[in-house]
């Protein structure tokens, strides 16, 4: 690490992530009463975009840099069912970053239980509004920063 990166993380403060918690709906079952898999995407997104905030780097802050960060791939293992009224928490980690993308994985937990409800993988790309692939170690280092402080604290 250079002395600006260290200078740089030192400058900013190390924030302690929280985990998502998402209380399932009744909408979101089947027939059977059983959460529905496609809700799991959404949840995943809702769980990205807190991480995301959390790092300061959340919707409205990349909208406004004229950033995207589109989905390029996502999985789901499912492991036990989830249903109405329960409440799962879902802990985001950053499992690989090199300033253009971004590979997150998620776990899945009942809330009560702590039982694994599901493991889950997204990769996702930088670019600019015109949809170039964009650097952030280039552009914003002190987002790099962030992200690879992030990574490392995992």
């Amino acid at each position: 690490m250079s002395k600006q990166e260290i200078e740089l993380r030192d400058r900013i403060p190390f924030v302690e992530i929280k985990p998502y918690e998402h209380h399932t709906k009744y909408y979101e079952t089947d027939q059977h009463g059983v959460i529905h898999h496609t809700n799991y995407v959404k949840w995943m997104e809702a769980a990205r975009l807190n991480l995301m905030e959390q790092l300061g780097f959340g919707y409205k802050q990349m909208d406004e840099m004229e950033i995207f960060c589109p989905v390029v791939s996502i999985g789901i293992d499912y492991i036990s069912a989830v249903r109405f009224n329960e409440s799962v928490i879902i802990e985001t980690k950053l499992k690989q970053y090199d300033g253009f993308k971004m590979e997150l994985e998620y776990d899945m937990f009942d809330k009560e239980s702590g039982e694994k409800r599901a493991i889950g993988r997204s990769s996702h790309c930088f670019l600019t509004k015109s949809g170039l692939p964009i650097s952030l170690k280039r552009i914003y280092p002190e987002l790099d920063t962030r992200f690879f402080e992030f990574k490392d604290s995992e």
